[in-house]
């Protein structure tokens, strides 16, 4: 691993003295993002809880339909733009896909600086894009394609250090914001189609320098290595995709990671911890305290990399202090948080999902029907398809309404079968063709495919729901104006929603398909809501798969726009 301490950013384009900006930058501080300002947007989901919720309520369910773009931004580049905009009073950051990092006036639009990572030109990227940033201090962190994090000054966009975290010639690379608590910034590797052995790590914030580095697929000896054939662990993948929660009581991370590799379980026998599951990691030293394994030798691709929402919910009259997660596997799982581990509350099935055949009641193990599993030379039909019943786009809560609000795709199955495959470093190693993974549509794919469902989560009941002709790809934002935001249809429409009905308030045609995050934040008293348009990636080639059985779907162009929206 290399660190290195740099005095200017080569490829930072500083345009402040052009502008009339003039605020101050006022550092983060820990106190400051364990208790957010709630005019702020200081992380990937807003809080440490990842409940995607801000308390914000000047825009609201009497005045939303008043909603005007302010301002907007084109970055030029194409692809998935999947950031969220961070706020930290006057100032803005969002990247883009390709490694740009980008600082505004939140308030006027003003572009403060840019900066460019010149990535290799022999870098293999299969998910073109990037997730955000976190910040800490005086320094703003991008996790890139190539494999660093990079630190720069959020002020001036000049690189403070940057950290190699992994080679990416072996097929490691990044796409996940940072969470930085205590003092440390935590990184997860993407990859996992590539042969690599996963692992999350903490750099100190201020230095750069390794704090510890935990792998998501044990060596042998260590604890679940035993769950892992032969040598399979070194190539296990089992990518860690998306920013974590952290519970600021205990002190654990926790962290969803990605599908083992190859895809089919039949060539990794055994469960492959800790491929597919949720494990909780100690701030301090990485130790892996607890893990819930959502589903045993995935052959699917269904990872379940989107974190975990901290949620204290009632079950038989007690409070439980709750881990909330809306599974790839079209499973809506209700876990326990406990001092050291992970306990099975109890899970149900949020979208048509015809593989479990029953889930164990104390311990949350799923039985399959085999017939619905995939193998090398063996072809299944399975239900949620490979990209899930919610993929990685983030749910939200709303501790105002108690509901939890899932970005949900249903009625889409898929065919898959696996095939003979070798490893060699830095290159694809699936074994099966995913581009040629036939979707198959249920009859109520006729009526609809997306969803944005609204659960209570002390209940464990569906309160109401709005489905879309579309597929959905649409992170969630709620907010105490009773309001829930959402895009990722391919009409390109971003849309508000009245939190505790469902019914549909107010909309606004984009440039593009809008698979970015949410957030919302107010300068001056006034309240803004900011998103990134941009389609790509994932979203793009669903389209592209049932464009190819017959679903009939608009043309999405691509290109990123950052749309920052206010009332009138």
């Amino acid at each position: 691993m290399k660190q290195r301490v740099c005095s200017v950013g080569l490829f930072t384009f500083v345009l402040a003295a052009f502008s009339t900006f003039a605020a101050q930058y006022q550092p983060v501080t820990d106190a400051r993002l364990v208790n957010p300002e709630p005019e702020n947007w200081l992380m990937y989901r807003g809080t440490y809880d990842s409940h995607g919720y801000s308390p914000l309520k000047r825009i609201n369910t009497r005045n939303v339909k008043r909603l005007k773009p302010l301002w907007t931004y084109s970055t030029g580049l194409r692809e998935g733009h999947q950031a969220p905009p961070i706020v930290n009073g006057g100032f803005m950051f969002i990247t883009t896909p390709h490694n740009h990092l980008l600082a505004f006036d939140a308030a006027s639009g003003d572009l403060i600086w840019r900066y460019i990572r010149e990535l290799p030109e022999d870098q293999v990227q299969m998910h073109p894009t990037n997730r955000g940033v976190g910040l800490y201090g005086d320094l703003v962190f991008m996790a890139t394609a190539d494999c660093y994090v990079v630190a720069l000054d959020a002020k001036t966009g000049a690189v403070v250090w940057e950290t190699e975290v992994e080679d990416y010639a072996a097929g490691y690379y990044m796409t996940l914001a940072s969470l930085v608590a205590g003092g440390k910034g935590m990184v997860g590797v993407s990859g996992g189609e590539f042969g690599i052995r996963g692992f999350v790590m903490a750099l100190d914030a201020t230095t750069g320098e390794e704090a510890w580095k935990t792998y998501t697929i044990p060596a042998p000896g260590e604890p679940g290595s035993e769950s892992w054939p032969g040598d399979s662990w070194k190539t296990g993948g089992v990518p860690v995709w998306i920013t974590g929660s952290f519970d600021t009581e205990t002190g654990l991370t926790y962290w969803g990671t990605g599908n083992g590799g190859p895809w089919m379980g039949d060539t990794r026998d055994g469960d492959n911890l800790y491929a597919t599951s949720v494990i909780a990691l100690d701030l301090t030293t990485g130790e892996i305290r607890g893990h819930h394994q959502y589903h045993w030798n995935d052959s699917w691709d269904w990872d379940e990399v989107s974190a975990p929402l901290l949620i204290d919910f009632e079950r038989a009259g007690r409070t439980l202090r709750g881990l909330v997660h809306p599974g790839r596997n079209g499973y809506l799982w209700f876990l326990e948080r406990l001092d050291n581990g992970i306990g099975f509350v109890d899970a149900q099935p949020y979208v048509k999902q015809d593989v479990f055949t029953s889930i164990d009641p104390d311990t949350g193990r799923p039985t399959y029907d085999e017939t619905k599993k995939p193998g090398t030379g063996k072809g299944a039909l399975f239900c949620p398809s490979h990209w899930g019943g919610k993929d990685w786009p983030p749910a939200a809560f709303s501790p105002r309404t108690r509901l939890l609000y899932i970005p949900a795709n249903d009625n889409v199955c898929a065919y898959m079968i696996g095939e003979e495959v070798s490893y060699r470093e830095g290159r694809e190693f699936m074994g099966t063709d995913w581009q040629n993974s036939n979707l198959v549509l249920t009859e109520e794919a006729s009526d609809y495919i997306g969803e944005l469902q609204a659960w209570n989560v002390d209940t464990g009941e569906k309160v109401w729901s709005r489905t879309f002709a579309s597929h959905n790809w649409g992170p969630v934002l709620a907010t105490a104006g009773d309001l829930v935001f959402m895009g990722g249809t391919n009409d390109r429409y971003f849309r508000a929603f009245h939190a505790k009905t469902g019914r549909l308030l107010w909309e606004q045609r984009t440039n593009s398909g809008v698979i970015g995050v949410p957030t919302t934040y107010e300068v001056n008293g006034r309240q803004y809501i900011a998103v990134l348009s941009g389609w790509g990636v994932d979203a793009a080639r669903e389209q592209a798969s049932l464009a190819e059985i017959g679903k009939v779907n608009p043309v999405v162009p691509q290109g990123g726009v950052l749309w920052v929206f206010g009332l009138e």
